[in-house]
């Protein structure tokens, strides 16, 4: 095989060139079995076993070490199976090289893992992490069990102080950026001063979406983006506490979730016809209701928040049908808009997001970007996992190293109120093209669809164990003909996937 073969890592989308793949995957850790080669259609062949002394969560990164993995991942909650062996990724030892000045904004995982990626690549650069939040950079997926009251204040950081210090890592917390120069390199601060840099990573993430509605600016309305908002949540906690939460997405029902537990009363508004409609289908967001009964949140769908009732502080929420919600306080979780107006001043390209290349560089060359700023092959992934394995190829690069993210297909691992689910690619079968297989199976829920006889998108519920078989299968562009040239039963072909 020609050492100019490509091969992509289907878990992060690293992109690695060689004859073989590597033994593991320098930025997320996963063994050479995840690497599909890019240009052809054959598999790479599987890595051998061997001792495993390290386990990654692949859902949100987190990393123990020991002979099995946890029972569950601390961090998102997913079960063991949703582990893989850790490689270890870059070696630990760092690196020499330039002495370079990397500057990095923004302090959420595709920032922090930038910062390490740098540090690791090269020892002699001058690493320094800018942050607007004061709190130490920390699992933002963690925020709703925080405010279910699961996990205290001091769980919540990825790293101690300390860990900083020891990476050679300048951290500066509290520090917000109020313009960059791109010419003079440079960066200036809200207190006047300014920063040079050699390299800039912008990770400034994204800010969530309040829409425009009458009362949106009474008190007690809050979004849930940052521990400060959990904080201000949980001042209005109480057993009886009435809230309404308007958006069914993953946050607004992780949220609500929260506040049933809380023994608070929870209403979801959801404008769309049925809950998670960008990553459900209509009959597994049916299932996913019955559970949300279950736990005595009342639904309320297909209907709009018309106005926000109340004096200073909100009163109730008024729908579109007339219905009218008494309520303590309201929590909107109606998406997030990427924060790239720094970039647009600055003068770079900026669509959607901030627009980057596979090597994470924006219009500049000496200007980098990752996470839920940046917009990559006009995808704007929006989640845990690609931000911080962009992060960390843009962290590369910058200190001089050469890597590409080949993307990733779109997916969600979640565990929603206490149900696992997964849903990747496509889901929505528009035409005749297609060919969608859907199977039940007490709890469990399978949607498949295929298109030209391979699979372009998936939704698992109740039972996710296939999860990583179907993401490889669609990486890869598995040719499923004679699975499907025999007209088989959704049982049928729910089976196969499972042998």
């Amino acid at each position: 095989m020609s050492t100019s073969t490509r091969w992509r890592c289907a878990v992060c989308g690293y992109v690695h060139t060689g004859d073989s793949p590597p033994e593991s995957c320098p930025v997320c850790g996963a063994p050479a079995s995840e690497f599909v080669v890019l240009e052809e259609a054959v598999a790479p062949p599987r890595a051998e076993q061997a001792v495993v002394e390290a386990w990654r969560c692949m859902n949100c990164n987190y990393v123990t070490k020991g002979a099995s993995p946890p029972q569950s991942c601390p961090v998102c909650g997913l079960p063991d199976e949703h582990f893989s062996p850790d490689g270890g990724g870059q070696d630990a030892s760092v690196k020499g090289g330039e002495e370079i000045r990397i500057l990095v904004v923004g302090t959420g995982i595709s920032g922090l893992s930038a910062a390490e990626a740098a540090r690791e690549a090269n020892n002699a650069a001058q690493v320094t992490l800018l942050g607007r939040e004061t709190e130490l950079p920390y699992y933002r997926l963690n925020l709703t069990r925080y405010l279910a009251g699961e996990v205290k204040y001091d769980d919540l950081a990825i790293h101690p102080e300390s860990w900083y210090a020891e990476m050679g890592i300048d951290l500066k917390l509290g520090t917000e950026v109020r313009s960059i120069d791109p010419e003079d390199h440079r960066v200036e601060l809200k207190d006047g001063s300014r920063l040079g840099y050699d390299k800039l990573i912008l990770t400034a993430g994204a800010h969530p979406f309040m829409p425009p509605i009458p009362g949106a600016a009474r008190a007690c309305v809050s979004t849930l983006r940052s521990v400060d908002d959990a904080d201000c949540l949980l001042a209005e906690v109480r057993p009886g506490a009435r809230c309404v939460v308007i958006g069914g997405g993953i946050l607004g029902l992780e949220a609500a979730g929260a506040l049933a537990r809380q023994e608070c009363e929870v209403h979801i508004v959801e404008g769309f016809g049925y809950l998670l409609p960008r990553q459900l289908t209509p009959r597994a967001a049916e299932l996913l209701a019955l559970r949300v009964g279950e736990l005595a949140i009342r639904v309320h769908t297909a209907t709009q928040v018309e106005q926000i009732l109340g004096d200073e502080r909100v009163r109730a929420v008024k729908l579109s049908s007339g219905e009218e919600l008494e309520a303590d306080f309201v929590v909107v979780a109606a998406g997030v808009r990427p924060n790239s107006y720094l970039a647009r001043q600055a003068g770079l390209k900026v669509k959607h997001g901030l627009l980057v290349d596979d090597r994470m560089t924006t219009s500049h060359p000496d200007i980098f970007a990752a996470g839920d700023v940046a917009e990559h092959a006009g995808l704007l992934y929006g989640i845990w996992g690609p931000a911080l394995f962009q992060g960390k190829i843009a962290g590369m690069n910058a200190a001089g190293e050469q890597a590409e993210f080949g993307g990733i297909p779109p997916s969600n691992m979640l565990k929603v109120l206490g149900v696992d689910l997964f849903s990747i690619g496509q889901i929505d079968g528009s035409d005749g093209s297609y060919l969608v297989f859907d199977h039940e199976d007490h709890d469990c829920y399978y949607h498949l669809l295929f298109r030209d006889k391979q699979l372009e998108g998936a939704v698992l519920l109740g039972d996710t164990d296939l999860s990583q078989r179907l993401k490889s299968a669609i990486e890869s562009g598995e040719d499923f003909s004679g699975l499907l040239d025999g007209r088989p039963a959704a049982p049928q072909v729910v089976r196969f996937l499972k042998d």
